[in-house]
């Protein structure tokens, strides 16, 4: 087959070819003009119009000569006659087309492959792709260059060519550790009040931690959330790996509000103190002012440590998705694992008791699983903080959310996209604050009403002014509305009035709304979400790398920072997938109540009677 290409003098085409019995899908070809006289700024933007063209109508292009004042090309095929000539002009840094033999003879391009598809080529054509998709896999810009541009490329080009894409877009992983100490510098004058601070280790500063916490969430969790903190990280997957740490408490409305975020070389007891020793300076005395806090994590060692040391009161517990997963897939029993989570749940300490003996009439080991895991670290009826319904760690999620979000971005480039998706979280949640016109929000009002409905089936017998007595068919409670507390417990652990207490509110004609934990206010809720973020400066009008600015208890402005030791190692990295039920309390399981097998009701048992 023999393709005579038209000249370039300003042309739309399509061409759908067949090279070599192999189908490439029709490429279409905007107008590009070449003629003579036609200018461009620079001879780098000539070689790449040049190269354009070669690949889109499909033949090869070679340099004859290339300097500072003139380009010269012609077609690769012996015998073709086409040829451009391009010198600079005189006095001006532009370039303009002196000659141009635009008539083609040749064959052109007989298979997919093509010498001007270079790592560079690939990199201008999946930029504005990869601005918009980070994710952006090679894999997939192999696939849509070869749909696109009829040109097959291999998956290492693919994947250098992202990689020299993203450089250009977001900088290196080298430049990111080099602008932290000035990145830290903006954060605090943009954001006065907020903590950014970047340590550096070793003689040649190598990168090992990094914390930042703004003032408005500083702000919002001292002044209107609950004493709740989840602590947990992640490890990231990056050309320099690392961990990605995070306190985030939890709003009004039950979402998460990250407090302080850090990334260290690596997880590790010393990095775990660091992390509490920052987040203890960032409360400061406001801590004597709060109620005693509560933090929840997987309670690794080296966290548990560093809990105990600076926040010697608070009350820290298991994260309850870690401990039901080691007690499932350590006794490996559905019926015991719905048994446990109901001991989980007890709220007394004799409703806990029967649930274990209901378990070591199935297995006599859970004696020794109570032993590694005790359950006042766990269990409602004996954990001494208020978790206020919280039993798993959301900020789990959001961690890895963040870490498969950002993997592939330079460290400064990750904090802005964590810092912007904050900004995005308080906006949106100023809005919808703003909207409601309850005393609660909508999460609490919803639990209010419930126990509101509830509440009429009982009988209320008023002992004195503030003391009850709430009488049912199956127990009979004390409820004391001055020191808001029921002998079910439910409204101290929870934080709002239980089905007992709104009856008792309910006969002497108070509003049970009224009675609820201020953290679960829309008042509240408006004031966790007050302050702003405000942007960073793009990087251009940083200060000077030379003009040695202090880094807020961390590294110099003017200290070169270097990146860490660890390295990621050769090879696809494993992903770990965390999916959205593993975070849910496992669905209860339904016990035949004739034959006792699992999985199906009485009304459905096969089995005779």
């Amino acid at each position: 087959m023999t393709l005579l290409f038209p000249c370039f003098g300003g042309y739309m085409a399509n061409h759908s070819l067949v090279l070599d019995n192999t189908s490439v899908s029709t490429v279409t070809v905007a107008e590009q003009p070449l003629v003579i006289g036609q200018e461009f700024p620079d001879v780098e933007t000539c070689r790449r119009t040049l190269k354009d063209i070669a690949i889109a109508m499909h033949f090869d292009l070679r340099i004859v000569k290339s300097d500072r004042s003139r380009f010269i090309a012609k077609c690769s095929k012996e015998g073709c006659p086409w040829r451009v000539h391009v010198a600079k002009c005189p006095g001006v840094p532009t370039f303009t087309v002196r000659t141009l033999q635009g008539e083609h003879t040749c064959e052109g391009v007989q298979n997919l492959h093509h010498q001007q598809a270079s790592v560079g080529w690939v990199a201008r054509s999946v930029e504005a792709r990869i601005r918009d998709n980070p994710q952006y896999k090679p894999r997939e810009i192999l696939q849509d260059i070869r749909d696109q541009h009829g040109v097959a490329v291999s998956y290492m080009q693919a994947w250098r060519g992202k990689e020299r894409s993203m450089a250009a877009l977001h900088g290196t992983f080298e430049e990111g550790y080099r602008l932290l100490p000035a990145y830290c510098e903006q954060i605090r004058k943009t954001n006065p009040g907020s903590i950014a601070s970047v340590v550096a280790t070793g003689q040649e500063n190598c990168f090992q931690r990094l914390f930042i916490s703004y003032r408005a969430s500083i702000y919002g969790f001292i002044n209107a959330c609950r004493p709740l903190l989840e602590l947990d990280r992640a490890h990231l997957k990056g050309k320099y790996l690392g961990t990605l740490l995070c306190a985030a408490a939890v709003d009004a409305d039950d979402a998460l509000f990250p407090l302080a975020i850090a990334v260290v070389d690596a997880e590790s007891d010393e990095n775990w103190m660091w992390f509490m020793s920052e987040l203890r300076k960032l409360l400061g005395v406001n801590t004597d002012n709060m109620p005693r806090l509560t933090i929840l994590s997987e309670r690794q060692r080296g966290l548990v440590e560093a809990v105990d040391t600076h926040f010697p009161t608070a009350s820290h517990g298991f994260c309850l998705r870690y401990v039901s997963e080691n007690f499932r897939d350590t006794f490996k029993n559905t019926k015991l694992v719905n048994i446990f989570w109901n001991a989980v749940y007890a709220l007394t300490a004799a409703e806990f008791e029967s649930k274990i003996t209901e378990m070591m009439e199935i297995s006599q080991d859970v004696i020794s699983w109570f032993q590694q895991f005790p359950p006042y670290l766990w269990a409602v009826a004996y954990f001494d903080g208020v978790r206020y319904g919280h039993f798993t760690l959301g900020v789990t999620e959001l961690l890895y959310n963040w870490a498969l979000e950002c993997h592939e971005l330079p460290i400064v480039q990750m904090m802005e996209h964590i810092r912007q998706q904050m900004v995005s979280w308080f906006n949106d949640r100023q809005d919808m604050g703003m909207r409601w016109t309850s005393i609660l929000v909508p999460s609490a009002e919803k639990r209010i009403l419930e126990a509101i409905a509830d509440a009429h089936c009982y009988q209320v017998l008023r002992a004195n002014e503030v003391e009850f007595e709430i009488v049912s068919t199956e127990r009979t409670n004390i409820v004391d509305i001055r020191s808001r507390e029921c002998s079910c417990r439910r409204w101290q652990l929870y934080g709002l009035p239980c089905a007992h207490a709104a009856a008792a509110l309910i006969s002497c004609g108070h509003n049970a709304h009224m009675f609820a934990e201020p953290c679960f206010t829309v008042q509240s809720y408006r004031m966790t979400y007050s302050q702003m973020i405000n942007p960073i400066p793009d990087k251009s009008q940083w200060r000077d790398q030379g003009e040695g600015a202090e880094g807020g208890g961390g590294a110099r402005v003017d200290v070169l920072i270097r990146p860490p030791k660890t390295r990621r190692p050769p090879g696809r990295p494993k992903k770990k997938v965390l999916r959205v039920e593993n975070f849910k309390r496992p669905k209860r399981v339904v016990q035949c109540g004739r034959c006792h097998m699992l999985g199906h009701s009485q009304k459905k048992c096969t089995m005779p009677i």
